[in-house]
């Protein structure tokens, strides 16, 4: 479903320039969630940013369904969705309205945008607050609609970028449920994030990065064979911590 083809991306000019991605490749199937994992400032969010086309990498390319990133960015927006802690919501729109406003970006009809609409809003508990203005809602509340606008046009790859930060115990079960269904239904997934104990119960693979580069990848099994460690925290604690450097 997803394929990273030797992806390199460098920010900045000499002397200042960084080597933010570093010829990285992997694949992400089907009904599995990823996990791209590694400390600030070892390309996570610049690798997300490549899938979707948000940025060019210098070489490389990554492939969505068949679709390259290089020749059929439009494409490959059609098929993923996005969710980040960084998005934001419109805060004058309903919920409702924001959403509907979302699947008529994404060419929905109506008919369909509102059917999906009624399927997110049971598998997310939206029911009480698809009324409601968005600058009124709770941060909890406001991730979950963050999440089912990632959802609306059911797209087959969905990326998420430290979807849980910020959220409590219950907003994190929530995400947490919702990446289980994910993959229940199918749908590809990669999960960037820095909770890791949440990580490594969820992911069926991962791909730890360091300073740009994938230093290790694979399930748990293949990891503690690999490393020695038993937890993807003694990893980072004991293999990809040192040295790293600030800013993701």
């Amino acid at each position: 479903m997803i394929r990273i083809h030797s992806l390199s991306k460098t920010f900045g000019r000499p002397p200042q320039q960084v080597k933010a991605v570093d010829s990285i490749s992997f694949e992400v199937h089907a009904g599995e969630v990823y996990g791209l994992l590694g400390p600030n400032g070892a390309g996570k969010t610049t690798i997300l940013r490549m899938i979707m086309g948000l940025h060019r990498p210098d070489s490389g390319y990554a492939e969505v369904r068949g679709f390259r990133s290089d020749v059929a960015v439009e494409e490959i927006k059609r098929c993923v969705g996005m969710v980040s802690a960084a998005d934001g919501v419109y805060p004058w729109l309903s919920v409702r309205e924001m959403l509907m406003f979302f699947g008529d970006l994404y060419g929905m009809s109506v008919s369909d945008a509102r059917q999906s609409l009624r399927e997110l809003s049971d598998l997310l508990d939206l029911d009480a607050i698809l009324d409601r203005r968005c600058h009124v809602l709770s941060t909890g509340q406001r991730q979950r609609v963050i999440l089912a606008r990632g959802l609306m046009h059911s797209p087959p790859v969905v990326l998420l970028d430290e979807p849980t930060r910020g959220l409590d115990v219950v907003g994190v079960q929530v995400v947490m449920d919702y990446m289980a269904h994910l993959a229940k239904i199918g749908k590809s997934v990669i999960l960037s994030t820095h909770r890791l104990d949440e990580a490594q119960r969820l992911c069926q693979r991962f791909g730890l990065l360091h300073q740009g580069r994938l230093v290790y990848e694979g399930t748990m099994t293949e990891l503690r064979k690999a490393t020695g460690c038993e937890s993807l925290v003694e990893i980072f604690h004991q293999v990809l911590l040192p040295g790293t450097r600030q800013g993701d």
